[in-house]
């Protein structure tokens, strides 16, 4: 979370330099601000899998996203439960509620599996979307003047935010106060994807029945409402590995962490310590290779920036206007 303040604070200030046309101090874009685009980033995974090439626009948020799947194919969804900055203000807002109303509203089962259900959608669709797309069309749009500048169109909707989408906001963030994870349980295509993903980890948690005393604390705790009491082995898409379960329980080594069913536990530090590896690991293999930062200069910045309110800068379902080598 302070990460992502820093980022937004950098980004602020690159933002200020290039609205201000160049007459202030100038700030480096920070790369880190493309982890929030990844709608761009799977495109560039689709391109990327179609024709070796690695594009250099965006090619951080490639390698986050990269980073995020290898997280949830080895280590579950722990991307969602331990590095997601909106998963951290989400699970901030429903703790809030619990202590403002002691608990949270609980979801009936039968509407609670259908409005899981528009996350996958979510998921189906973008993915579907872009699946249609040929090189070409994957080409055209990566390379686009509008993707060029899609994190600076996405400065511009929250620096100078709607109303209707300033109340959209302040819904989601109501309805989280109430309801645990409520943009991650019901909205998060992000959290789809890794949900799915995260089936074929080889870690699981495992309830060893011989010493459980059916106190039933390990569902009480469960921040994703999955029925841990009841399983012997969770493989739910929701859960996200944040050991609430095994801590939660009085009989030690009784609910565990673990690559089999009698694998030893895996202690909650050397899990976190792995998923802080991994991140760092590829993230910083990026930094290596080259594929960090960019390939828009300064001055090419500063003249977008300029004439940010174009037509060239617009798109429609993925489709973006016809623009030129100069362009």
């Amino acid at each position: 979370m302070l990460l992502c303040v820093w980022i937004g604070i950098e980004f602020f200030l690159f933002m200020r330099w290039g609205q201000a046309g160049g007459t202030l101090p100038y700030y480096q874009r920070p790369p880190g601000v493309e982890g929030f685009l990844p709608i761009s980033a799977l495109m560039s995974l689709m391109y990327w899998i179609e024709t070796g090439v690695m594009n250099t626009i965006h090619p951080s948020g490639l390698f986050i996203l990269l980073t995020i799947i290898v997280l949830a194919l080895l280590l579950k969804k722990s991307f969602c439960g331990w590095l997601c900055p909106v998963g951290t203000l989400s699970e901030s807002l429903w703790m809030f509620g619990q202590r403002l109303m002691k608990n949270n509203l609980r979801v009936s089962k039968w509407f609670d599996s259908p409005l899981r259900s528009l996350k996958y959608l979510l998921l189906f669709y973008f993915v579907y979307s872009i699946a249609q797309m040929d090189i070409s069309a994957l080409e055209n749009f990566i390379y686009s003047p509008y993707n060029k500048v899609a994190d600076i169109k996405m400065y511009l909707f929250f620096a100078d935010i709607t109303t209707v989408a300033l109340w959209t906001i302040l819904a989601l963030v109501a309805a989280s106060i109430f309801i645990k994870n409520f943009w991650c349980r019901y909205l998060c295509p992000y959290g789809a994807l890794l949900g799915c993903i995260s089936w074929f980890s080889p870690f699981k948690v495992t309830r060893k029945t011989a010493t459980c005393i059916d106190c039933e604390l390990c569902t009480k705790v469960c921040p994703s409402s999955i029925q841990v009491h009841t399983k012997t082995r969770i493989w739910s898409d929701e859960c996200m590995s944040v050991y609430a379960c095994s801590e939660a329980v009085p009989v030690t080594d009784t609910l565990v962490m673990g690559t089999g069913t009698k694998g030893r536990a895996v202690p909650a530090w050397v899990f976190g310590t792995l998923i802080a590896g991994i991140f760092i690991a590829m993230t910083g293999l990026a930094m290596l290779t080259g594929y960090w930062q960019n390939t828009i200069s300064r001055d090419e910045y500063l003249k977008r920036i300029q004439n940010i309110e174009s037509p060239l800068y617009y798109h429609y379902r993925g489709q973006v206007p016809e623009y030129g080598p100069q362009d």
